[in-house]
């Protein structure tokens, strides 16, 4: 079969949903305050300020009134005479028992309902990722860290065509007293999916109906930079309040964000997290800035506001947001859950 290359606008997007109750709460504003094991996600530099030797984390949402699943698990440990970490991520978004009715007629014309079987279509990501700091520096201490991702993407519908794919981020953040400074350069090298398709699946019944039949085709996702400023402020002995502003810089065309320009769009994004003795945390955020048009033919700005709620208790971890509560008429809304549990002491 032939290969062909393209360039799609909205490749591999499952992988720009996010990961971690927390950052769903801040509406994905966390690149610059991330420090837990989801930075091999958000920014692989923020997993060298972890604040325990080892973290493992759990979380699942649903989309589509439960129609979509969607999972992570992230494990991340120093290394190095902890000079360093290394995680692991793997991510799911599936959707499970799809009726499949391409044999539901026979050879001779007959409707026969015990040939409709059903598939999965699901989409993998496996991170592998690697953090250091510049130099060795005790907590809280200002310095730059750094980090970078391997990512395999496999991506898989039922026994009609699969695909697999290979991409590098690479993140950096900086402390400057109260303040955090990120910048993350996701795809950095372009990812590449390559697909290819079952011809035993579609040769009969797309030939019989005159469609077209898939070709083998190399899918390519261009790179994405994201840059990110937070503060850190203690109001009191009890409380404190982080703020964090990000900028999600898109390199492949137009989008329907607040700045939308070729080749660069700029969406925008801020998030806060206020805290009790870092025991509890209050968090909301607003993102998914968009330009919409009525219908008398007037546009107007819509955006997205998410909350979020965390626990702390000793090394459990508990956290939950509500995302997307701008359009819950349109089903779109979201329950997502996460975990984290801290094992051994401190750094």
């Amino acid at each position: 079969m032939f290969l062909f290359a393209q360039k799609r606008k909205y490749s591999n997007e499952f992988l720009q949903i996010g990961v971690g109750s927390r950052a769903f709460g801040m509406a994905g504003s966390v690149v610059s305050s991330i420090s837990d094991v989801t930075s091999g996600y958000w920014n692989p530099a923020g997993l060298i300020n972890m604040k325990s030797n080892t973290q493992f984390s759990l979380m699942h949402s649903e989309y589509f009134a439960g129609i979509a699943k969607y999972d992570y698990a992230g494990f991340a440990t120093f290394v190095a005479d902890k000079t360093a970490v290394i995680s692991a991520s793997l991510i799911r978004f599936g959707v499970d028992d799809i009726p499949d009715t391409s044999e539901l007629i026979d050879a001779d014309g007959n409707i026969n309902y015990d040939r409709v079987k059903s598939f999965s279509s699901a989409d993998y990501a496996f991170l592998f990722s690697y953090a250091r700091n510049q130099k060795k520096r005790k907590e809280g201490e200002n310095g730059l860290s750094y980090g970078a991702n391997v990512k395999i993407i496999h991506r898989k519908i039922g026994d009609y065509g699969k695909s697999w794919g290979f991409g590098l981020d690479i993140g950096a953040q900086y402390q400057l007293n109260h303040f955090k400074f990120a910048a993350v350069g996701r795809d950095i090298t372009t990812t590449f999916n390559a697909w290819s398709y079952n011809p035993d699946k579609f040769s009969s019944i797309y030939t019989a109906t005159g469609n077209d039949i898939p070709k083998n085709t190399t899918e390519t996702t261009l790179p994405r930079i994201i840059l990110g400023t937070a503060y850190e402020a203690k109001l009191s002995q009890n409380f404190g309040l982080t703020t964090e502003l990000d900028f999600n810089l898109t390199t492949d065309g137009k989008r329907n964000v607040l700045v939308s320009a070729a080749p660069v769009s700029i969406d925008p994004t801020v998030g806060f997290e206020a805290d009790y003795k870092k025991i509890v945390f209050l968090r909301t955020g607003i993102g998914n800035i968009q330009k919409t048009t009525n219908f008398d033919g007037s546009q107007q700005y819509s955006l997205q506001p998410n909350l979020g709620l965390g626990i702390k208790i000793k090394k459990f971890s508990i956290d939950y947001a509500l995302t997307d509560i701008g359009n819950q008429s349109d089903g779109l809304y979201s329950n997502v859950f996460s975990i984290r549990i801290d094992f051994d002491k401190g750094k």
